[in-house]
């Protein structure tokens, strides 16, 4: 089986988020082989596509981390995206079908693509799990839900303190299970006017075998509503500043986040072991 990686939200290679694609041409392998897959790839998903024919979307979309299958992801389905695109074999608008409903991938005439997606919803959340800003090392300076995504939201003080975090990742885990989060997201305002990009995030996640995600797509449809109702203006760009770092342009639509970003192809090859069918 084909089995690519390519980095998302990057127009270089070795930056942004790389996810692993296998676009599959029958049902779909039995979920623990798709599984075994991810773990075997160790990214921070690995994304299976298969098309369908009942006119409901153009391909069915499923993600995994090396541990879990999750409900939404953002950069494993521009990578998808951009697989389809480069074998000629996907619409300029391509439909995915998965857990979080109908996505939808829109190619651009620039190579980029934007990606339609459900907001997330944020409030205010007033109990902060006892011992996370001892875990991250920083004072949180309010804290949110984001609804169906499941991370907890923190706002930090400024860029620097974002960017500096050297968490105890084991006790972000541990906070993560007791207290049933997907993951860890913590954001700040741009330090500088006219630095190209509007606010600063970061997303740890090891519970779910992703210390640090390079470039999340999903978390910034909560970022995004979050900022604009701070910064006034529903198109922003965010900056998620791992080591890797990666882009992602936002805008508000409706109950919508239009998540727009590149994507390049790093490797391309084959899995050398049989499916396994479900």
């Amino acid at each position: 089986m084909r089995i690519r990686i390519i980095d998302a939200f990057t127009d270089q290679p070795f930056r942004g988020n790389p996810a692993a694609v296998c676009l599959l041409e029958g049902p779909w392998p039995a979920e623990s082989w798709m599984q075994q897959v991810a773990f075997e790839m160790n990214l921070s998903e690995t994304a299976f596509a298969r098309p369908l024919e009942d006119g409901t979307a153009d391909y069915a979309l499923r993600w995994f981390t090396p541990e879990v299958e999750v409900d939404l992801c953002g950069h494993a389905t521009l990578a998808t995206a951009h697989a389809l695109r480069s074998d000629g074999v996907a619409p300029a608008s391509v439909r995915f079908a998965t857990r979080s409903g109908v996505l939808v991938a829109h190619s651009r005439d620039d190579g980029a693509f934007t990606l339609d997606f459900p907001r997330s919803e944020i409030t205010d959340d007033p109990d902060l799990p006892a011992g996370l800003a001892e875990a991250l090392g920083a004072p949180v300076v309010a804290a949110f839900r984001t609804g169906a995504l499941g991370d907890r939201l923190l706002l930090l003080s400024d860029e620097d303190t974002v960017r500096g975090l050297r968490p105890d990742l084991s006790a972000v885990a541990r906070i993560e299970a007791e207290h049933v989060l997907s993951g860890v997201l913590v954001t700040a305002q741009a330090a500088r006017a006219g630095s190209g990009y509007d606010f600063v995030s970061r997303l740890f996640a090891p519970g779910h075998g992703i210390p640090e995600d390079p470039v999340t797509g999903s978390t910034h449809t909560a970022l995004a509503p979050f900022w604009a109702r701070r910064l006034g203006r529903t198109s922003l760009v965010g900056l998620q500043v791992s080591r890797r770092t990666g882009v992602v342009r936002t805008e508000l639509v409706g109950d919508r986040v239009h998540l727009t970003g590149s994507a390049v192809t790093v490797m391309d090859g084959a899995l050398r072991i049989p499916v396994v069918a479900a």
